[in-house]
């Protein structure tokens, strides 16, 4: 075997490190994305029963947005196990608590529930903000694009670019803007 035969089977079955920044981004649509890179569906040699997923570090999970008014009715389960222990739990409530759980339950909840599952969400590494520990910084090599662009705020960019920017036309100065 060649030596880019062998660099390219280890570059395959070796679990790489993703990156995704959840900022703007539906929690459950980026948790189909997360969790096929978690179970290895992105490789050629993935089988169901073949643990060959990667690592994903998903990144500024506080900023995540829910459409329409999910987060007053989307509504989490957990019982303790004691008679009369259910409750239910509102989206914005379990955000406000920990702010990586709303993502780690849809991406839970996105993978097939099989024995693997909860081994596969061990390398589903959450952080609320953009503040990762260097060690596994240092491991990340890839970057998951994500769905939705995020558009800049106005009061973030410079105001030299803003007054430099063609303008259609300029109102008089005597003109009242009602």
């Amino acid at each position: 075997m060649s030596i880019c035969k062998r660099v390219q089977q280890w570059a395959t079955f070796a679990r790489t490190w993703h990156i995704y920044d959840c900022t703007w981004q539906n929690p459950f649509d980026s948790a189909k994305i997360i969790s096929k890179h978690l179970m290895g569906m992105n490789k050629p040699i993935y089988h169901p029963m073949n643990d060959c997923g990667d690592h994903v570090v998903a990144i500024n999970t506080k900023e995540i947005a829910l459409p329409g008014d999910e987060w007053i009715k989307r509504v989490y389960f957990h019982h303790t196990g004691y008679p009369g222990g259910a409750s239910w739990t509102l989206a914005w409530e379990l955000h406000e608590k920990d702010p990586t759980m709303v993502m780690k339950k849809a991406v839970y909840r996105s993978m097939k529930g099989n024995l693997q599952r909860r081994y596969t969400m061990q390398r589903l590494h959450l952080y609320a903000d953009d503040k990762v520990p260097e060690d596994i910084l240092a491991n990340v090599s890839h970057q998951i694009k994500p769905l939705r662009q995020v558009p800049q705020r106005l009061d973030h960019i410079d105001k030299e670019i803003v007054d430099n920017f063609p303008k259609i036309m300029d109102y008089p100065e005597d003109y009242i803007i009602r």
